[in-house]
C-alpha cells in the first residue's frame, strides 16, 4: 500500500505543479474536473449522485466554472440562488420522491466541493497569483505531513477523541507550525520573484498558520461526513490515498480562506 500511495502522490504533486505553471484554461478545467468528481462522491454517499437534483448541481457548478473565465455575470450568487430555484422546482414536481434533505445535500455538495475548490483558479489570477497558488498546497499538504509527524514522535493529547483518535493537539501544533515555516521558506527563496517586503513574508507565513488551523477543520469534516454514513473512504480514484474528496479534503477550505486572506492583507 506504501508504493501505490507514495507514487500516486508524487503523480499529484507533479500535476499541480503542472495545472498552476499553466494557469489559465487549462487550470480552469483541471479544478472543475477535480471538483466535478468531488461533488459525485459526494452525492454517491449521499444516494443523490445520478438523480436530477445532481445533474442540476453539476450543470450550474460548470456554469460558474465558465463564467470566471468568460465573465458573462457579474454577481456569482446569482449561480447558486439559480440552482436552489431549480432544486426547489424539482423538489415541488418530483414530490414526494425526494425529501427536504436531498434538496439541502445537492445544494451544500455544490458550495462544499465546487464553489470552494474553485478559488484554486481564482487565486491564480491574483497578482503574484502564481506564487500564492503553491501556498494551498504547502499549507494543506504540509501541514498534514508535519502534524503526522509531529503527532508520530510526541503526540500524547487527543485533538478529537471520538471522530478522529489518532489526531493529537501536539500535531496539529506541529502541522501548524510547520505550514507558516514552510511558507516562510518558499517566500524567502522566491522574494525577488514575488516582490515582497520582509513584513509581507512575515504576514503570508501568519496567513498559513491560520489557513492550515482551518484545513484541519476541512479533514475532520470529510471525516466526520463519513463516519455519518460508515464509509473507509469516498473513492479509489487515487491509488493508496482513496477518493477526490479524500485527498482534497483540507485543500476544499484553505483555497478560499488563502485567497481573501491574500486580498485583505497582502
Amino acid at each position: 500500500m506504501f508504493l501505490p500511495r507514495l507514487l500516486s502522490g508524487i503523480v499529484m504533486v507533479v500535476l499541480a505543479v503542472v495545472f498552476i505553471l499553466f494557469g489559465g484554461n487549462l487550470l480552469l478545467l483541471s479544478t472543475l474536473v477535480i471538483a466535478l468528481i468531488g461533488m459525485f462522491e459526494l452525492y454517491r454517499v449521499l444516494e443523490i449522485e445520478k438523480t436530477p437534483l445532481a445533474i442540476a448541481s453539476y450543470v450550474t457548478t460548470a456554469s460558474y466554472y465558465c463564467n470566471l473565465s468568460l465573465h458573462w455575470i457579474l454577481d456569482p450568487f446569482i449561480f447558486i440562488m439559480g440552482l436552489l430555484i431549480v432544486l426547489m422546482f424539482i423538489y415541488v414536481f418530483a414530490y414526494p420522491k425526494y425529501e427536504a434533505k436531498h434538496i439541502m445535500s445537492a445544494l451544500f455538495g455544490m458550495l462544499y466541493v465546487g464553489v470552494m475548490l474553485s478559488y484554486i483558479y481564482q487565486i491564480r489570477t491574483l497578482e503574484n497569483g502564481l506564487y500564492l497558488a503553491f501556498l494551498i498546497f504547502i499549507c494543506s499538504w504540509g501541514c498534514d505531513t508535519c502534524a503526522y509527524c509531529v503527532g508520530m514522535l510526541i503526540g500524547k493529547h487527543k485533538m478529537s477523541p471520538v471522530l478522529s483518535p489518532k489526531k493529537s493537539v501536539e500535531g496539529a501544533v506541529g502541522g501548524v507550525l510547520g505550514a507558516a515555516l514552510l511558507t516562510l521558506i518558499y517566500a524567502l527563496v522566491f522574494q525577488n520573484q514575488m516582490e515582497t517586503e520582509w513584513s509581507e513574508i512575515v504576514v503570508l507565513a501568519v496567513i498559513a498558520a491560520a489557513a492550515a488551523l482551518i484545513s484541519m477543520i476541512g479533514d475532520l469534516t470529510a471525516s466526520a461526513i463519513k463516519r455519518n454514513y460508515n464509509i473507509k473512504d469516498y473513492g479509489n480514484i487515487i491509488p493508496g490515498h482513496g477518493g477526490i474528496l479524500d485527498r482534497f479534503d483540507s485543500i476544499i477550505i484553505t483555497a478560499p480562506i488563502i485567497y481573501y486572506l491574500a486580498i485583505y492583507f497582502i
